[in-house]
């Protein structure tokens, strides 16, 4: 046996695990959840039908094919509830994801340019908040947030409202929530980008004439984009899918599609709705993934 063929072959079953793994654990659970979508809501167990039974033969497989629709998919369109729940969904992220960026960013710049010795201390100062449970931690904003919390007594200790203010239950204490718990998914991409920045770059322009905010927007900025996309993608796509922070801290006026998606699987038990509603929700967040692959490949391609 050659020496070639002895590092090839676990290359090869290196290269393999990865499709494997997203086969196992995402092809066929998805596969699972299709065919729930496509299926009608039932008072029995499982509850919807059909239900696929290998062993009945082919006239009964055929027939379960057959009973499969897309009216649940016509009924995320059609219905209020769930037109409203994506849409307030997709702008708490488009809105979260914008502060986390205009908080983050500075940040991430501020550690890329601290001395070397210092930017290990920054960076776990950034990430200390995950040595906590996420529960945890929201559960810690509802007692600063409630109405004799932390924030409203600093707030009347200092004169700075007369009487305590109302922050949980409310969109604020949502937004407060999110960004607190996703700055650091912002924070790092942007700083591994940043920190590989060469300061020469921003030297010469600020020769060539160019104000601190040209040197910004003009070089800082468009070289730092890869870390940008990266920080609003880890950060926007689970946002839209959020749960536990807007039960939580928001009001119970609107929802969000996953609220939405709890109360159809664990009140209505309605699993074919709610599996339509995911699979809608999947498809939805591929198209920023889309157009970000297509940003990748095309930069490779100029560098190139």
């Amino acid at each position: 046996m050659s020496t070639r063929s002895i590092f090839t072959r676990p290359a090869r079953l290196a290269a393999i695990v990865p499709y494997v793994w997203m086969v196992l654990f995402f092809l066929v659970p998805f596969g699972f959840v299709l065919k729930i979508s496509l299926s009608q809501t039932a008072i029995a167990q499982p509850p919807y039908t059909p239900v696929f039974d290998l062993t009945a033969g082919p006239a009964a497989m055929r027939a379960a094919f057959a009973a499969l629709s897309l009216d649940n998919f016509r009924l995320l369109v059609t219905d209020d509830l769930y037109v409203l729940s994506y849409l307030r969904s997709l702008v708490v992220a488009v809105v979260s994801t914008g502060i986390l960026l205009l908080i983050g960013y500075p940040i991430a710049y501020g550690m890329a340019r601290l001395p070397r010795r210092w930017r290990g201390v920054a960076m776990m100062l950034v990430i200390v908040p995950f040595w906590t449970s996420f529960l945890i931690r929201i559960y810690a904003w509802i007692n600063i947030l409630q109405h004799d919390g932390l924030l409203n007594r600093v707030l009347l200790a200092l004169h700075l409202v007369s009487r305590p203010v109302v922050w949980l239950s409310t969109d604020s204490a949502m937004y407060l929530g999110i960004v607190y718990s996703y700055l650091p998914f912002m924070i790092l991409p942007l700083y591994a980008t940043l920190v590989k920045m060469e300061p020469a770059l921003e030297e010469a322009a600020a020769d060539l004439g160019a104000s601190p905010f040209q040197v910004f927007w003009l070089v800082t900025f468009p070289l730092s984009l890869p870390g940008v996309a990266a920080g609003v993608l880890l950060c926007f796509i689970p946002i839209v899918g959020e749960f536990v922070i807007p039960d939580l801290l928001a009001g119970s006026n609107a929802l969000m599609i996953g609220q939405t998606l709890w109360m159809e699987f664990f009140n209505n038990r309605d699993w074919p709705v709610a599996s339509a509603a995911a699979v809608f929700l999947l498809v939805l967040l591929l198209a920023p993934l889309l157009v970000y692959d297509r940003l990748q490949r095309r930069r490779f391609e100029e560098i190139k």
